[in-house]
């Protein structure tokens, strides 16, 4: 195993920096455009639509991002998607109309969209497959850092601040364009695939991604309304995130080490344990078991990091490199279909029954892939 750090590869530091730019970009205004929106007078339907738009446009685009970059190549489509994510956040500053902000956000989750695949794609493009698993852990944090500090602390700062700093926050993406460019030019290289790619062989680790996410979505989406505390609720999160973080970036050391599927089926099992022990912590509406709840959500958070290495390196091995850019965009919409699923169903069964009843059902979807977990595919 080389023992150099996967930082000193050839377009891993522009990677780190395009990645941290972007979702800074991306994290800052997740919690406050809808903040912005309910200044303007919208409801709690307008508001939810703001990053419904955001996340719907994100995954249409990532459907069309592979194509996108054997038509036109990678230096375009990378600078073009930083720009799409970045630029418009000026436009807030112009009005709080609720029009205007789903039109900004649907722009904004296009740039999203070719940011995610492509920046996933790249770490495969950029590291030997030996090192893969380390150079996802990396890629890793340069996601999940500004998320932490983003997510959790844009409100405060909208309340200290005022969303100025948030909007200019925003713009990050557009200066982000530059080293995506620089990385863009490194690999316009890659062979255009000659084949259509194997669908099927990426079903497997798509699937395993929605049901943790699903449960991540649950809990980053439910955790406020189902504990009777703030302060318990932004500390279970915390947990669930920080953790996450972490055990996203060191799954991937052991994923090179001893290969990706000996640590996923201990992971689902961990979170249908994480998810059951958040259930029983919120049975009583009233009363929430703190000690259980940020267990629970510690439990969960070690599963949703690891698996989303995890199943990504698991992605890349079951491809050609041709179509490392396919893998990379089923996978994001894995992700951020589980992230949207989660919401939903979870939401409806709570509504119908209670948060309790909804987290076991959370738990029990990522039970139902353990057989996935289990099996041995053929990689490429």
């Amino acid at each position: 195993m080389p023992s150099r750090s996967v930082l000193r590869e050839p377009g891993m530091p522009l990677l780190v920096l395009m990645t941290g730019l972007g979702f800074s970009g991306y994290a800052a205004l997740l919690p406050v455009a809808p903040l912005w929106a309910v200044h303007g007078g919208a409801g709690s339907v307008g508001a939810g639509a703001v990053n419904g738009v955001l996340m719907l446009f994100t995954v249409l685009t990532q459907l069309v991002v592979p194509r996108a970059l054997r038509l036109l190549g990678w230096t375009p489509v990378l600078g073009a998607g930083m720009l799409l994510l970045g630029a418009p956040a000026a436009l807030f500053a112009l009005s709080d109309s609720l029009s205007l902000i789903l039109l900004i956000s649907a722009v904004r989750g296009m740039g999203f969209g070719v940011l995610t695949v492509t920046g996933s794609a790249l770490v495969a493009e950029l590291v030997e497959p030996a090192r893969r698993g380390q150079a996802i852990g990396v890629y890793g944090l340069a996601i999940a850092a500004p998320q932490i500090l983003f997510v959790s602390g844009g409100p405060w700062a909208v309340e200290h601040l005022g969303y100025g700093v948030i909007f200019a926050i925003g713009l990050l993406p557009v200066v982000g364009a530059v080293p995506a460019m620089m990385l863009g030019r490194r690999v316009d290289h890659v062979p255009d695939p000659t084949e259509p790619p194997p669908y099927l062989s990426l079903l497997r680790p798509m699937a395993l991604l929605l049901a943790v996410t699903l449960a991540g979505g649950a809990l980053i989406t439910f955790m406020a309304p189902m504990s009777d505390s703030a302060l318990l609720s932004t500390l279970a999160l915390l947990c669930m995130t920080a953790v996450a973080a972490v055990a996203r970036w060191k799954a991937g050391g052991l994923a090179d080490r001893h290969g990706a599927r000996a640590f996923i089926w201990p992971l689902v099992l961990l979170t249908v344990v994480g998810m059951s022990v958040v259930a029983w912590a919120v049975r009583d509406p009233q009363a929430t078991t703190a000690w259980a709840l940020l267990l629970g959500a510690t439990i969960v958070g070690v599963s949703y990091g690891g698996l989303q290495n995890l199943t990504l390196v698991v992605a890349f091995e079951s491809v050609s490199r041709p179509h490392y850019g396919a893998a990379s965009a089923v996978w994001n919409v894995g992700f951020d279909a589980g992230t949207g699923a989660g919401a939903v169903m979870i939401g409806l069964i709570a509504g119908g029954s209670s948060y309790s009843t909804a987290m076991l059902v959370g738990g029990a979807v990522s039970l139902l892939t353990v057989p996935l977990a289990l099996a041995r595919p053929r990689l490429r």
